[in-house]
């Protein structure tokens, strides 16, 4: 594989993901301490950051119907603000898998992803042991989720 140029094996691979965790990480404790409270938008500013991309997704690219999350294009956690400037609207699901991952990091994740899928439909022993893994840690997460709460009925 390459990265940045360079031919990497994979257990170099695997170190280069812990020091981008290493370096996000850092990131995030040095501007902790200085990290302004967050603050929301209002449904005027919320509609102007939904018509920057034309009511689509920034991450995946698809439509955004019903709820959606305003995402930092400069993280918060990094010293981000919360400032109009500084939102693109995403699925909900979308924001909540890119997390706080620096760029370098969510490319490969999402390089990795791309490969396994390729493993899984090509019935790999790879791509059988990760769909197995993959789905009983799936329902695992399900497990510990609350259901979402039914409105109370009126009398």
């Amino acid at each position: 594989m390459e990265f940045e140029g360079k031919v990497i094996t994979g257990k170099e691979l695997a170190q280069l993901l812990h020091e981008l965790r290493l370096r996000r990480r850092n990131i995030k404790a040095d501007t902790k301490k200085t990290l302004a409270k967050r603050s929301a938008l209002s449904k005027l500013q919320r509609k102007h950051v939904l018509a920057k991309t034309g009511g689509r997704c920034h991450i995946c690219g698809g439509a955004i119907s019903g709820q959606w999350h305003a995402d930092h294009v400069f993280p918060h956690s990094s010293g981000g603000t919360h400032s109009a400037d500084n939102y693109l609207p995403a699925h909900d699901i979308c924001n909540t898998y890119r997390w706080d991952y620096t760029p370098e990091e969510y490319q490969l994740i999402l390089k990795l992803g791309v490969w396994l899928k390729g493993e899984i439909l090509r019935e790999t022993k790879v791509g059988r042991q990760a769909a197995e893994k993959f789905v009983k840690r799936q329902a695992s997460v399900a497990k510990r989720r609350k259901p979402k709460s039914l409105p109370a009925a009126k009398a």
